[in-house]
């Protein structure tokens, strides 16, 4: 793990002075941040994947939705169960997947 690279989102989510930095940048941070510390960063990774999954960028790419939606559970599913945010991000996650193949046409 890149010791530089770990410094660097950590200062840009200390200078972000937000709760949740969403994005691309929230995605670069929390994947990072998540490899090091899993479960402080990991609930806020699954909660910008499954936003991620709705952004405009990604309306016509079913796959690419799906891959972000599988990311956010298998991220959630590998919290601890005392993680007190592992049972929310882990429904919101599920239940967005669900939705995102419910809306898929039958073949």
């Amino acid at each position: 793990m890149d010791q530089d690279m770990v410094a660097l989102a950590r200062v840009k989510l200390l200078s972000a002075n937000r709760r949740v930095v969403r994005g691309a940048e929230g995605l670069w941070i929390y994947r990072l941040l998540t490899q090091v510390e899993p479960e402080v960063y990991g609930s806020k990774l699954a909660y910008v994947l499954v936003e991620a999954s709705a952004s405009p960028l990604v309306r016509d790419m079913p796959g690419r939705r799906l891959a972000l939606l599988d990311e956010a559970v298998t991220v959630a599913t590998a919290l601890d169960d005392a993680n007190p945010h592992r049972a929310k991000v882990l429904a919101r996650a599920l239940a967005a997947r669900r939705r995102e193949l419910e809306s898929r046409p039958a073949t």
